[in-house]
């Protein structure tokens, strides 16, 4: 009988390690392309993308990216998910284990009479007890399904990961826009400035008989012209500042301070890399959440397939009784019970199958979410790579443009003072000099903009830890109370 006990023993525990479904593999990389290797060219040195936003070289910046992982409302949302998925882990792995359950109870309790004596009783009875159960996981589900829970947590820290690098991105993005609505703003009032004082002078020409009224109109609607685009940028601006507020957790018309310092032009030079050349390959970290669900979709196939096979659970019991309280736990009061129970599933009309298609098409929807994935990652850097490139050449060329259409304004207005040119020669050197230098400051936040889109396709981002342990709303007195 010994024998046999070692043998049912050793036969249990070597069923409870059985496994069914799928196990994961993570999919191979998909190849990056092309110019990423070729060996044409040198490979370029790995970018550095711990806290890029701090080569812009603005303080203001820095620190509106540091209130907002503080206080944006999508990071806490992604903070509170991964509590969640935590929570769910542990709630999974307690199946893995047994429950014991304990109980008491009194009962003062009168019995029937007797015939043969005529007489009820009247008594007490004490009861005390624990209870037992434990699910050998003979075919893997409760393991399979904590092991998707596991995954669970993955994909919700990736996920968490990748807020921050949105709305690390996004801060950026709109305070580039702000800065730039601002600047666009100062030049369009020094250019008004500048229109008036044109205006004057060619009206008091007028007055004198050496200009037209012509001239005169043309000037006064010139500077008309230029100050209806003001209230425009205004309002832009004020949307972009609105946005920042949004993504630091506050109010539209919250302040968020002064959008006071330049973005340094020389850092955008300092990118990650150069156009084309940049080495992403190793660094397209979005992707890590759409493979972190692809792993735990995989898991909940294994959980589906072993509920198509028997389960068996061992439970026991053991208990105490006593009609004084001091007989409890006496060996005379004790009893006890012990063994298995078998659940085999045998008609269930295609319902367990389903539910093992049904796991296998939502892990093809997972696989499937990863390349795409990686396939956007890829082009995203692509995207701004070159786009980033590009506008850097754009930049050099409009900053060209600035200093010739200066000079062509400084020559029209000197040979219109000596009478030697038009007026209208001044409005139109004039009005080409105000579209260039608005060229250029929409490039530089463009090159901004560009640098910002590169690090957030690289997977840039927040490098200090979040603490998601901690719950938004906290509540209070969760212990025995009385019913309101």
């Amino acid at each position: 009988m010994r024998t046999i006990r070692f043998a049912s023993a050793g036969l249990i525990a070597l069923l409870a390690g059985c496994s069914v479904g799928p196990d994961y593999q993570a999919p191979p990389p998909m190849a990056p392309p092309q110019q990423w290797n070729s060996p044409a060219t040198a490979k370029p040195k790995a970018p550095d993308l711990a806290r890029w936003w701090e080569r812009l070289g603005d303080p203001v910046l820095d620190r509106l990216i540091a209130e907002a992982v503080a206080g944006n409302l999508d990071v806490a949302t992604a903070q509170a998910s991964v509590r969640a998925a935590r929570a769910a882990y542990v709630q999974a792995g307690g199946s893995l284990w047994p429950s014991l359950q304990g109980s008491g109870g009194f009962t003062r309790q009168r019995t029937a009479p007797a015939q043969a004596s005529g007489r009820s009783a009247t008594g007490n009875l004490y009861q005390a007890g624990f209870d037992a159960a434990w699910e050998i996981d003979l075919f893997g589900a409760n393991r399979r399904a904590t092991e998707a829970a596991a995954y669970g947590v993955d994909a919700a820290e990736e996920n968490l990961k990748a807020a921050l690098l949105t709305l690390i991105g996004d801060v950026a993005t709109n305070y580039a826009d702000a800065r730039g609505y601002q600047k666009r703003i100062e030049l369009a009032r020094r250019i008004v400035e500048s229109q008036r004082e044109t205006a004057k002078i060619t009206r008091a020409k007028f007055s004198v008989g050496s200009g037209s009224a012509l001239d005169a109109a043309r000037a006064d609607a010139e500077v008309a012209s230029t100050e209806a685009q003001i209230p425009v940028l205004e309002a832009a601006r004020a949307g972009a500042v609105h946005r920042l507020g949004i993504l630091l957790g506050r109010e539209p018309g919250a302040d968020v301070g002064t959008v006071g310092e330049d973005l340094r032009r020389s850092a955008t030079r300092r990118v990650l890399g150069e156009g084309r050349q940049v080495d992403g390959s190793g660094h397209l970290g979005r992707h890590r959440a759409a493979e972190r669900s692809l792993a735990q979709s995989t898991a909940r196939i294994g959980a589906a397939e072993a509920a198509r096979y028997p389960s068996i659970s061992l439970t026991g019991s053991i208990a105490t009784y006593g009609a004084e309280f001091g007989d409890l736990g006496k060996h005379s009061t004790l009893g006890w019970a012990f063994g298995p129970s078998i659940t085999v599933p045998i008609f269930q009309g295609g319902a367990l199958q389903a539910a093992v298609e049904l796991a296998q098409a939502e892990r093809d929807q997972s696989f499937l979410a990863y390349r795409a994935a990686v396939l956007t990652a890829l082009e995203d850097v692509e995207n701004a790579s070159v786009g980033l490139n590009q506008e850097r050449l754009r930049h050099a060329r409009l900053a060209a443009q600035v200093e010739h259409s200066r000079e062509a304004a400084r020559l029209a207005r000197l040979l219109y003072d000596n009478g030697a040119t038009a007026f209208l020669d001044v409005l139109d050197a004039e009005r080409t000099l105000f579209s260039a230098e608005q060229s250029l400051l929409t490039s530089e936040v463009a090159v901004v903009t560009d640098y910002v889109a590169l690090a957030k396709a690289l997977g840039g981002g927040w490098n200090q830890p979040v603490d998601s342990s901690q719950p938004v709303v906290v509540d209070a007195d969760m212990g025995p109370r009385f019913a309101r």
